[in-house]
């Protein structure tokens, strides 16, 4: 399995908007990305950091319900 790219939160963010997530606000240290699909909303909290850390973005992938693949080094 390749290794997850460092990446900030501004990269998760634009990684997450092409794939039908958008920013619905910021609290803090935190932007907040939401997806409305058919009978749910997704919601999933991403840190405005520099870098992530590799559990911090696992975390973030699981909870999207994105491809892994999407994050993986190339």
């Amino acid at each position: 399995m390749p290794e997850l790219r460092v990446l900030s939160g501004r990269e998760v963010c634009k990684i997450m908007a092409r794939h039908g997530f958008e920013q619905v606000r910021v609290k803090g240290s935190h932007m907040i990305m939401q997806k409305t699909e058919s009978n749910t909303t997704i919601t999933v909290p991403v840190p405005d950091h520099s870098e992530l850390k590799t559990g911090t973005l696992s975390g973030i992938i699981r909870q999207s319900g994105l491809p892994r693949s999407l994050f993986e080094a190339e």
